[in-house]
């Protein structure tokens, strides 16, 4: 089908719907065409623009022959197109396959990696960095689990961040994060390397993943780490592991062994369920690679030089000497980078598609 055609298809579409809201309709199809409308009126919005520049740019090619309005319509004819193949390429961006997870929450996990205290010290950085950014968006960003070590390190922080388009922006940070610096500990001045590691999941609901109970292991153990008498007295802290994967997950920053377990199911459910994502899409990984990375935590994707003042991007080859104002936050750069590369990517594969 041409590109003309399927404009025309989704522009009858949002025609189709608008009616249809008009008329009575049950809750449920009433939502639903609601929701459909709202998801196309964007892209019905690019279209029009798009129709209005071509009706403009054939009126005007029209008038080339008359002396009096030559002048006038040549300045139309190149202001409409320099203006239409940026409206093109919105449209064909629009058109791409959506991500079908990515209008939601996420579930952000920072670990250190390589690199002993230093590396724990720049986790905790690095946790500090995703929820700066969350506030500059206007996201809710909800603590679940901070293990902290005695230097004020982190050993282990899990996050939950909702708001608007969040797993869309915040999917490719997924990945080993490296910090090249001179430790407080360091005497001799000598630079470090030390690595995180960052993983981004989409939350979970419920009817994206069934977990069987019997499958479940739970066990509950005295929180460690700070928290006063707390800690040595009850045990709040919660272990859930899934018996069929493996997969485990410890909760201990509440009080509440029932809120412990109600948040530990709740990353259970997203790793369970970024795992079939990536089952589902394991083919088409291996067919196209893009330069944004596959998202693996294995993969180096960012380093921040201290020393230098500079952070970089591996995938994009993206350097910005801003190193203090990225740790407060300051990611779209490099976010907006990385979904645009994301984007020429799936449209070259789409052009190169039978």
């Amino acid at each position: 089908m041409s590109l003309d055609a399927k404009l025309d298809r989704i522009v009858a579409r949002a025609e189709e719907l608008r009616a249809s809201l008009g008329a009575p309709l049950p809750g449920e199809a009433f939502v639903r065409a609601a929701k459909e409308l709202s998801d196309l009126e964007p892209l019905v919005a690019r279209i029009g623009e798009l129709r209005a520049a071509e009706h403009g740019l054939a009126e005007a090619e029209t008038m080339l022959a008359d002396p009096e309005l030559r002048e006038l319509a040549e300045t139309e004819i190149e202001t409409l197109r320099a203006r239409m193949p940026g409206l093109r390429h919105e449209i064909c961006v629009a058109l791409l396959p959506k991500d079908a997870a990515d209008d939601r929450a996420a579930i952000l996990e920072v670990r250190p990696a390589a690199g002993g205290d230093e590396a724990a010290l720049f986790a905790s950085q690095l946790f500090g960095m995703y929820q700066h950014y969350a506030q500059r968006h206007g996201w809710r960003f909800e603590i679940l689990d901070y293990a902290d070590t005695e230097l004020g390190g982190l050993k282990e922080g899990i996050a939950e961040i909702n708001g608007k388009g969040v797993f869309a922006r915040l999917k490719f940070e997924s990945g080993v994060h490296r910090v090249q610096r001179v430790p407080a500990t360091e005497a001799q001045g000598r630079i470090h390397t030390s690595t995180v590691t960052v993983a981004v999941l989409p939350e979970a609901e419920d009817v994206d993943v069934q977990i069987d109970e019997t499958e479940l292991r739970i066990d509950v153990f005295r929180a460690s780490g700070a928290g006063g008498q707390h800690v040595n007295k009850t045990e709040s802290a919660v272990r859930i592991t899934h018996l069929p994967t493996g997969i485990a997950v410890s909760m201990q920053e509440e009080k509440s062994q029932h809120k412990n377990r109600a948040k530990a199911l709740k990353v259970l459910r997203a790793r369970l369920y970024e795992r079939q994502r990536e089952a589902l899409h394991a083919t088409r990984a291996a067919d196209r690679r893009a330069q944004v990375g596959t998202g693996d935590r294995s993969e180096r994707i960012r380093t921040y030089n201290f020393p230098q003042g500079r952070v970089s991007d591996h995938r994009i080859n993206l350097t910005l000497y801003k190193i203090d104002r990225v740790m407060l936050g300051e990611l779209d750069e490099f976010i907006d980078a990385l979904i645009a590369e994301d984007e020429a990517a799936r449209l070259a594969a789409e052009e190169t598609t039978p």
